[in-house]
Formats: C-alpha cells, sequence, structure tokens
C-alpha cells in the first residue's frame, strides 16, 4: 500500500496548496519572536537616579543646568566603576533646606562628599527615557533587579513544561487543534499582560505565554512539514526558522514606532487572533489521521490538495497506510540514552549543544541591549546576518557535511565574542560588526544542533532523544537573563567572556561526534555504535517517520 509521500510525488510534494500553508504558518513563525526575544525592548533599562524630593525646586531657584543638577546631587556620577552607586544610592540629606547653597549645596554636611552617609532610592528613581518598559514602570532595578531576570527566565519555564505537555497533546488530538488552541491562550495572555495592573499579574501572563507560544512554534512546524514531500523537508524547515529572522526584523521596527511596552506588546499579541483563521483555512496533517486509523479523513483531505494543486490522484494510490510499521517495535526507555558508549556521548555532546546554542543567542541580543549605541539599529543589524547563516547552512549540509561547518560556526562564535569584549567601547561599529558575526556562528550551530540531533538517534527512541536533548535548551533560557543582568554588573564585558568559553568548547566537543553526511538513518542501536561506517540510503518512508520530532530554535 502507497505512503503518503509516494502520493504527493503524484499530486505535488511542493506545489499551490502547500505554498499557501507554508506563508499562513510562516507568519506565525515570525510572531513568535516578540515572545522569544521581546525583552530587550519590553525589558529596556535606560539610564536613571535616585529620585530626591526637593532637588528639582532647588535646581529652579538656583538656575541650575541639568548636568549642573546631576554633578551636585547624584553620587559617584561621572567616577569609573560608581555607576551602580550613581544609580542606587543617594545622599542622606534634606534638600528642601532653604539655607543650601547653589554653588556647593553638600559644604555644610561635610568637607568631603565621600563622609556624606547614602541611602537608597526609598522615594523612586528618575529614569532617561521618552519610552516606558517594564523596568520603568515596575522599578526592576538596584535590589529589584532581579525581577527582569525573572520575567524573562520564567518564559523559558513555560517553553519547558509547555513543550513536554502540548506535544503530547498534538500527537493525541490533532495538530490542527492543538495549534488553534494555543493561539487562542497565547493572544488573550498577551492582551492581559499588556492591561497588568502589577509586576505579579505581568509574570502570571508571561508563563501563560511561554506555555503555549513555543508548543505551538513547534506544532506549526511539524504541520508544515508533513504537508510537503520529502525532497523539499529539509529546506521547508530552514525557510521556516527564516521566518522567524524576518520576525526579528519587524519587531525592531515596530518597538521604534511604539516605544511604550503596553502598547507594543498589545501590538505584538493582536495578531495571534488573526491566526485564530487558520480554522477555516488549515486542514489537518493526514499522516497524524492516519496514525490515530482515521484514513477515510485522511484521504477526504488528500483529495484536497490534489484539486489545489490542479493534480489527479490515481486509483491505485486510493488507499493509505502509516508510514511505519507496527511488528517489533521497541519500546523506549531514557537508559537507551546512556546504555551504549557512542549513544552516551551522541546525549551528553548533544546536550551541552543546545544549552550552548540558546545561552548564546539569547544571550547576545541581551547584551546588545545592554551597551549601549541604538538598540533598534543594532538589533536590526544583528539579526540580518541570520539570513546568511540561513544560506550556508544549505549550500553545505550535503557538500561538506554537518560536523565541520557545525564545530567552525560555535568556535566563530565563542572567538567573536572574545573579542567583542576587548574592542574600546569608542569603536562601537566594530564591536557590533564583531557581535553581528557571533551572532552568524551561533546561529548556524542552533540550526544543526536541530538538524544533526535528530540523525544521530536509532528510530525507537530518535523522539526521546530530541525530547530529552531540546529541553537543555529551555534551562539555558533560565540562566542566561541571570548571567547577563548579573555579570554585566561586575564588567560590562564578563558575560561576553563566559560566552566565549561556553562558545569554544561546544565547537571541541562537536568534533568528537560522527559525520552523518550521505548516512542512512540509524534504526538500531548497533548502528549507531558503528557510525563511522557510512550506510546506503534507506527507503523515504523511514526519512518521514523521524522528521516529525525536529524542533528548530527558538
Amino acid at each position: 500500500m502507497p505512503t503518503v509521500d509516494d502520493i504527493l510525488e503524484h499530486i505535488g510534494e511542493f506545489n499551490l496548496f502547500q505554498k499557501q500553508i507554508f506563508f499562513a504558518l510562516s507568519l506565525f513563525s515570525a510572531a513568535f519572536t516578540s515572545i522569544y526575544v521581546g525583552i530587550v525592548f519590553l525589558g529596556f533599562i535606560p539610564d536613571h537616579r535616585c529620585l530626591n524630593p526637593g532637588v528639582s525646586e532647588l535646581s529652579k531657584r538656583c538656575g541650575w543646568s541639568l548636568e549642573e543638577e546631576l554633578n551636585y546631587t547624584v553620587p559617584g556620577l561621572g567616577i569609573p566603576g560608581d555607576t551602580f552607586i550613581s544609580q542606587c544610592w543617594r545622599y542622606d540629606v534634606d534638600w528642601n533646606q532653604t539655607t543650601l547653597s547653589c554653588t556647593d549645596p553638600l559644604a555644610s554636611f561635610a568637607s568631603n562628599r565621600s563622609h556624606i552617609p547614602l541611602t537608597t532610592c526609598q522615594d523612586g528613581w528618575v529614569y532617561d527615557t521618552a519610552g516606558s518598559s517594564i523596568v520603568t514602570e515596575f522599578n526592576l532595578v538596584c535590589a529589584n533587579s532581579w525581577k527582569l531576570d525573572l520575567s524573562q527566565s520564567i518564559v523559558n519555564v513555560g517553553f519547558f513544561f509547555g513543550s513536554l505537555g502540548i506535544g503530547y497533546i498534538a500527537d493525541r488530538f490533532g495538530r490542527k487543534l492543538s495549534l488553534l488552541a494555543t493561539i487562542f491562550i497565547n493572544a488573550v495572555a498577551g492582551v492581559l499582560m499588556a492591561l497588568s495592573p502589577s509586576y505579579t499579574w505581568m509574570l502570571i501572563f508571561r508563563l501563560i505565554q511561554g506555555l503555549v507560544s513555543k508548543a505551538g512554534w513547534l506544532i506549526s512546524y511539524i504541520l508544515i512539514t508533513e504537508f510537503v514531500g520529502l525532497r523539499y523537508r529539509r529546506t521547508v524547515g530552514i525557510c521556516y526558522q527564516m521566518c522567524f529572522t524576518v520576525g526579528l526584523l519587524v519587531l525592531a521596527g515596530v518597538a521604534y514606532a511604539l516605544p511604550s511596552w503596553r502598547w507594543l506588546q498589545l501590538a505584538v499579541s493582536l495578531p495571534y487572533f488573526v491566526f485564530l483563521l487558520y480554522y477555516w483555512c488549515l486542514p489537518e496533517s493526514p499522516r497524524w489521521l492516519i496514525s490515530q486509523n482515521k484514513s477515510a479523513k485522511a484521504m477526504k483531505i488528500i483529495k484536497h490538495i490534489a484539486r489545489k494543486n490542479q493534480k489527479s490522484l490515481p486509483t491505485s494510490l486510493q488507499s493509505l497506510k502509516p508510514d511505519e510499521e507496527d511488528n517489533e517495535k521497541m519500546k523506549p526507555s531514557f537508559i537507551d540514552l546512556v546504555r551504549t558508549p557512542q549513544i552516551r556521548k551522541h546525549t551528553l555532546i548533544l546536550m551541552y549543544n543546545w544549552f550552548t546554542s540558546s545561552v548564546l543567542y539569547q544571550g547576545l541580543i541581551m547584551h546588545l541591549g545592554l551597551v549601549g549605541g541604538n538598540i533598534y539599529l543594532d538589533f536590526f543589524y544583528s539579526a540580518l546576518v541570520e539570513f546568511p547563516a540561513a544560506f550556508i547552512i544549505i549550500l553545505t549540509i550535503d557538500r561538506i557535511g554537518r560536523r565541520y561547518p557545525w564545530a567552525a560556526s560555535n568556535i566563530v562564535a565563542g572567538a567573536s565574542c572574545l573579542i567583542s569584549a576587548f574592542i574600546p567601547s569608542d569603536l562601537m561599529w566594530l564591536k557590533v560588526a564583531v557581535a553581528c558575526l557571533g551572532r552568524m556562528g551561533i546561529t548556524i550551530a542552533y540550526e544543526m544542533v536541530c538538524l544533526v540531533n535528530t540523525e544521530l538517534y536509532p528510530t525507537f527512541i530518535r523522539n526521546l532523544g530530541v525530547m530529552v536533548c531540546s529541553t537543555m535548551c529551555d534551562i539555558g533560557g533560565m540562566v542566561t537573563p541571570f548571567l547577563v543582568y548579573r555579570l554585566i554588573e561586575i564588567w560590562n564585558e564578563l558575560p561576553l567572556v563566559v560566552f566565549a568559553v561556553v562558545g569554544l568548547i561546544a565547537g571541541v566537543l562537536v568534533l568528537m561526534l560522527p559525520e552523518t553526511k550521505g548516512m542512512a538513518l540509524p534504526e538500531t542501536i548497533e548502528e549507531v555504535e558503528n557510525m563511522k561506517r557510512k550506510r546506503k540510503t534507506k527507503e523515504k518512508s523511514i526519512y518521514l517517520q523521524v522528521q516529525k520530532p525536529e524542533v528548530m530554535h527558538t
């Protein structure tokens, strides 16, 4: 009996129907960027200082300029290494006293300013920005700065649990229903987050978005790969990721136009209500229907695809069977991921590389928003380099192979971080250029780990292997905000040094993996243990079976 791939060869592997579905789902892929890295704009940290009651009146009476006001009233201002003092402490004096001098108002308190006692910002802060962010509205600075880290980490906590739970629901109840459910919940939670009356409520709605957003993105990816034929599946997967990059460019423009975080959050959430139209234009996956023994419904959808593609379906192909045989199935176990030497090595190296890719990818974006310069242009330029990254992958994976480009991309990312850390701040253009090179490197590494992960496990534990290894991506996302925002308080470039070490180690570890170019997907543990010997490519139905769990970066 024919498989779905056999039928797609006759009715079109990537014709009008698939192109329309890809266009619709690519918009969904682009919208995911606001949740994954939107913290750069939602949590923007402007220059700030303590609010000093009475300073404004004194400044008006004395006719001070802003520079003079700051020089007289802000401790540690302009002194290298005292940024934290100037932002989080104030002089413990009463600025409402009418006896204060306009030329040296602190002279009556002590002959040396260093002897004047300091106190925390008990009356709030003054922020040097025309817009607003969750930082300025909820005062997530100084003693409360860890709350900004938590607001991004909580999203990755949602990614972690949501991908596992909703992934099961998608396999149990269908791709379309699960996708529409995640879209609706995401839309409602996004709008409610924009209306949040407090930090706690904002955090709750952000967690809900995390629970459904990445899972929805993965379901969308699986759905489009299940609609296209074998020859186009890998290219479509890479192009689906490129749509995520397009979303980065759009996000920079929207954030520039809407400097208020609430309006920005509302603007990036409303499109999800439009995605609910998928109910009418997006059919269920025929592959999933076949796996659920619903061949009649699957054939109805296949005939619809044939009509849209203006193809005829031969009578001999109007009976279906699942893509994988049910006999002699082996039950997967977590122990199988570490039981044998080669698979154990694969598991540990892949887990570390998933972790590294997430830390460097999110970390470089977050760090970009903290180092000065024009955050919108810097974000835009760094996003542009993801396009050549995708083309490099397409050109190299079937010519050079996987291992060397993957290792090189990690090493380039690590080396770029290290070099960028020691470039003087007055050469910001060079700093941004080197950072963009590192961004391109880690983008390639991120996409390569997605691809190779499915090629290094036998069929019966492939789903499990991808699931377990990719969870390190979410764990990396949980720790990245704390790495970036806490280490930068010690030294502005310290996060880059940490990223460099992590990336270089990842590049070396990749060289310990076998090359999978031209090799059939392994079916047994024995084949994985002997992967250095190339085998002939096997039938395409096996390839279909393992593409379903493949995940791309988030």
